[in-house]
């Protein structure tokens, strides 16, 4: 519970039951059915039943005990001015492979803060390590039927696991997982792997590999992907990044490993992430290969399906749009990081072969800013962008990918904003989603493209 009274409303979705009842934001929620609500989760699991007694406080100090009758599950119309309703747990482990750590200073502080809290996991798909839930938690997860929890493994050895983690509990807290995937939970997990070249990789990640698949069906999933290693490692564990060899035999350990899986369960559950095929100079699975593109958010499969829809909308502008294409005249660029740089420069000369008057510039930028090691766009900086496209020829606009700003906001990881970065290049900046069908619409410049 906040150290203030109650919980602040910071939003009431319109037409819900929250506004017929005139809840507003700025009131407080204070108990549902006479129970103090801890989080979020007491709340969504208090609120599911067809009759509540509502206990808010108003702005102005008055107490409105509020009787309501609803269908089962159905939704207040609440949002709260801290989705979580609770504080936030911060990460006790030292990990040997923290993003977090090898961070320049001088950053904004939300940047430098560790979470580990497995209500986010829930809330948001974040991974937890586990190592900060208690049997408490297990039990609120068990009673509430929370899931999927999205678990941050790195190994399935208990020693090696308190030496990743710098965490001497960090071998017990998987035994967690037994409580989590007893027979009729029916709670689903989530895994994860960062691997470090001469620490979990090998013999280790085949341990872990067949471990984790003991856990199927409750774990759904096991992404693995490279450790991130910035150029900000003074004083930290000495890791090295992996080479095109190293990538193969991932790849190759993985893959064998999927014909296995599929052949008993019916799913691929263990996936590389998209960087391990990059880094082989190899083609990416076929999309069935991803079970629905699951890990998707962990950069797994992102570029199948990118290519996938780039290539399905090219189609469908070729058949749909004939007249539009004649009459383009555009002059344009896109930037992005040095990873994906390849596929994205392929997508364009495609788009460039299907309409004579489109002119896309593909330019690679480099970080800088994290050091050279660093290709993802997502971790790109205005300031990188500005100096790398200062005197290149950028044309009407210039697409960057969404995922370099801040979720619903215009700030780069530098806190410089789109209009800095539009006012520095004197080019307007307009912003991609990562997906194929969408970029298709903004090279061609289609309001609206009907795929399907």
């Amino acid at each position: 519970m906040n150290s203030e009274k109650g919980h602040l409303i910071g939003k009431v979705v319109e037409g819900s039951i929250a506004e017929e009842m005139n809840i507003e934001p700025g009131d407080r929620l204070l108990k549902i059915n006479d129970q103090d609500i801890g989080d979020i989760f007491d709340f969504q699991y208090l609120v599911q039943d067809e009759h509540l007694d509502v206990l808010i406080l108003k702005s102005d100090g008055e107490e409105w005990l509020l009787d309501i009758d609803k269908e089962f599950d159905e939704d207040l119309g609440i949002e709260f001015d801290n989705g979580l309703m609770d504080d936030y747990r911060s990460c006790s482990n030292k990990c040997i492979f923290c993003f977090i750590d090898q961070m320049p200073k001088g950053m904004r502080d939300t940047l430098y803060f560790k979470d580990d809290d497995s209500r986010l996991s829930f809330l948001q798909g974040n991974y937890v390590t586990l190592t900060n839930m208690s049997d408490k938690d297990i039990d609120r997860i068990l009673k509430y039927h929370l899931s999927p929890i999205n678990v941050s493994f790195q190994t399935t050895n208990p020693e090696l696991r308190c030496k990743m983690l710098g965490n001497r509990f960090a071998g017990e807290a998987l035994k967690k997982v037994d409580r989590l995937c007893a027979p009729g939970t029916g709670i689903e997990l989530n895994g994860q792997i960062v691997l470090c070249k001469g620490v979990n990789d090998g013999k280790e990640l085949e341990r872990s590999i067949r471990d984790l698949a003991g856990y199927i069906p409750n774990l759904q999933s096991v992404s693995v992907v490279p450790v991130g290693l910035s150029k900000y490692r003074d004083g930290l564990y000495p890791l090295e990044p992996f080479n095109k060899e190293d990538a193969e035999q991932v790849i190759d350990l993985i893959e064998s490993w999927q014909k296995k899986v599929y052949a008993e369960h019916g799913i691929h559950f263990i996936h590389a992430s998209d960087e391990w095929y990059f880094l082989a100079g190899r083609d990416f699975p076929k999309a069935e290969t991803y079970d629905g593109y699951i890990q998707y958010e962990n950069g797994v499969g992102m570029m199948r399906l990118l290519i996938d829809e780039f290539d399905e909308a090219l189609e469908v502008i070729k058949n749909e749009h004939a007249t539009h294409l004649l009459s383009v005249k555009r002059n344009i660029s896109i930037a992005t990081g040095r990873l994906v740089y390849p596929c994205i420069k392929a997508m364009a000369d495609k788009a460039m072969e299907l309409c004579e008057g489109l002119k896309v510039n593909v330019y690679e930028i480099v970080n800088e800013f994290f050091g050279k090691r660093i290709t993802v766009s997502g971790l790109l900086t205005g300031q990188d962008i500005i100096k790398q496209l200062k005197e290149k020829e950028l044309g009407s606009t210039l697409y960057l990918p969404e995922n370099l700003l801040r979720s619903g906001e215009d700030y780069f990881l530098d806190d410089l904003t789109v209009s800095d970065v539009e006012k520095e290049l004197s080019v307007d900046i307009g912003i991609s989603k990562c997906d194929g069908h969408e970029l298709a619409a903004l090279l061609f410049d289609i309001p609206a493209l009907e795929t399907y």
